[in-house]
């Protein structure tokens, strides 16, 4: 593991452990656990009234309740640290790949382009999936470059694939379609 992505796990961990512990500081004092007109009570609200503060007021404007804020900062800080450490880790191994196939010459190349096209669409049809189960359409500014990406291959099959029921089965079929040619291509490339 590259130390660069060791050092960015151990600072995600610990802005994780400092949202808990910001929550923990809140939670002491809301609950009365520790007296608000203490000095160790006003501290507290001192150290964790800017951390929780705006996720208190974004709750608050959506609904919610703002004593959930500190679960909600632990589970956001770290669903945006695994993110951040996903993408990192994808970047380095892109690289690394990209490097490689490089130095293997042309044929590696083109598997190299194949294969990043073939993964570009395959999140595109699974941003798709997964943002129609929300109810999320074309239409939408977050959506729309994946309709882009993958409607010249999900429409005609459509018009082909009947939806068995309710379920849409041709960003799945598209899916599959799209590995059968990834594989020929790589497998012509071998030869």
């Amino acid at each position: 593991m590259p130390p660069a992505l060791t050092v960015v796990r151990y600072a995600v961990f610990g802005f994780v452990a400092l949202a808990a512990l910001a929550a923990l500081g809140s939670w002491l004092v809301r609950t009365r656990r520790v007296s608000p007109f203490g000095a160790l009570g006003r501290g507290l609200r001192s150290a964790t009234d800017p951390i929780l503060g705006p996720v208190e007021r974004r709750l608050v404007r959506m609904g919610g309740n703002p004593a959930h804020a500190g679960g909600w900062l632990i589970v956001l800080t770290a669903v945006v640290g695994v993110i951040l450490l996903s993408l990192l880790g994808w970047l380095l191994a892109t690289f690394q790949t990209v490097r490689l196939a490089a130095g293997g010459g042309p044929r590696a190349t083109a598997a190299l382009v194949i294969e990043l096209a073939y993964n570009v669409l395959k999140f595109a049809l699974w941003a798709r999936i997964i943002g129609s189960w929300f109810g999320i359409g074309r239409y939408s500014r977050w959506m729309r470059p994946a309709y882009i990406l993958t409607d010249w291959i999900v429409e005609p099959i459509r018009r082909i694939v009947p939806p068995l029921g309710p379920f849409d089965v041709s960003p799945l079929v598209a899916w599959l379609a799209l590995w059968v040619l990834r594989s020929v291509l790589i497998s012509m490339l071998s030869l």
